[in-house]
């Protein structure tokens, strides 16, 4: 995960999408427009990169459980895994601002942690500032985050004279049972579980529902993935991230090799987001569907642990629905009512996943 302010071309498209939805009806038309609106996004833009990157890893089949492209790298270890995983921040967002992007930095490492399973064990950094107040400021979000969480900052690397400002931030963490995007299932109930008890962070597209809650609430909160998987409800999902809800469902399809219909109407949203019977709240709409929540998982279930799955996020005060099917096949298809438009054939466009033309490249 990264978080940002799109530029301005995104924000240009993004209106220009959004305008155009004021008017659509609320069928084929209205959901073509929305995919259209999402695949130009810089969320996907972002998310697409890591083909780019996947096949100059190294091997992962003998050192790892799971291969890359999942939250974490995974670590056998003993009767459980390990977990280690990191997150860079973008510049400008670093720069605009610094004590949220610290605090982010390390709230989104630890929502990796727990979207495997896991609970997070320490956390380390690595950050570059133009001065010691910028400094400052990023390491003072970063201890926030550090102390709410109950997660401890154990060290790093810090440079206060750089020419720019980046952060990066890496977690340890510890797995009894793993929460996988490789083991989405054909006939699996997607569920979307979202803390709508937040507020937009200024212009950038993040639902911030952390740093007003209680510290306690917060680590409970956490704790629900991997109580989930012990339990063995849940065993396939990831957390959303810059991709948004539906981008990140493509991921995780992707990486099961799995097909899934999503309808949008069934998805959790706040009071501030229209119902899609409004033909006025188009542009809210679009962002919440390119929205970062601060907590936030689509996961894939068995029909049979649904229900119960459902219960234990309500019970937490936390929204949870069940959105849509799996199925086989390589299509994320949405829809409203009779209305179903493809979003994205990931056979024949690869998301995440290397192209033929990338594997092939020296």
């Amino acid at each position: 995960m990264s978080l940002a302010r799109p530029p301005e071309e995104a924000r240009t498209a993004g209106r220009q999408a959004a305008g155009s939805l004021v008017h659509a009806n609320f069928e084929a038309p209205l959901l073509e427009q929305l995919a259209d609106a999402l695949r130009a996004s810089r969320g996907f833009a972002h998310k697409r990169d890591i083909a780019a990157v996947l096949p100059q890893l190294a091997p992962t089949a003998f050192a790892t459980a799971v291969p890359n492209g999942d939250d974490c790298a995974v670590l056998p270890d003993g009767d459980g895994h390990l977990l280690l995983a990191i997150e860079g921040l973008v510049q400008d967002f670093v720069e605009q601002q610094p004590w949220f992007a610290g605090y982010s930095a390390v709230m989104v490492n630890l929502s990796d942690i727990a979207a495997m399973g896991g609970r997070a064990l320490a956390v380390v950094d690595a950050l570059w500032a133009g001065s010691a107040e910028q400094g400052r400021a990023v390491l003072a979000g970063m201890r926030a985050a550090s102390e709410r969480y109950g997660v401890p900052l154990v060290g790093g690397h810090t440079n206060l004279r750089a020419a720019s400002s980046q952060l990066a931030v890496a977690v340890l963490g510890r797995a009894h049972r793993l929460i996988s995007s490789f083991a989405a299932q054909p006939g699996d109930r997607l569920l979307v579980a979202v803390d709508l008890r937040g507020q937009w962070q200024g212009e950038a597209p993040f639902w911030n529902a952390s740093t007003p809650a209680p510290a306690e609430r917060l680590r409970g909160d956490m704790a629900l993935l991997p109580a989930l998987a012990e339990a063995g409800l849940v065993d396939a999902g990831k957390d959303i991230s810059m991709a948004g809800v539906l981008g990140t469902a493509l991921m995780l399809l992707e990486c099961s090799g799995v097909g899934a219909t999503i309808d949008l109407a069934r998805l959790p949203r706040p009071a501030c987001v229209p119902d899609w019977s409004d033909p006025n709240g188009a542009a809210e709409r679009l962002r919440w569907l390119a929205a970062f929540p601060s907590f936030g998982y689509v996961l894939s279930v068995r029909p049979a642990q649904a229900d119960e799955t459902i219960a234990r996020f309500a019970a937490r005060g936390i929204a949870c629905a069940d959105v849509g099917t799996v199925h086989r096949g390589s299509v994320l298809a949405v829809q409203l009512g009779d209305a179903r438009v493809p979003l994205w054939d990931l056979a024949q466009q690869p998301f995440i996943a290397p192209s033929v033309e990338t594997r092939r490249a020296p």
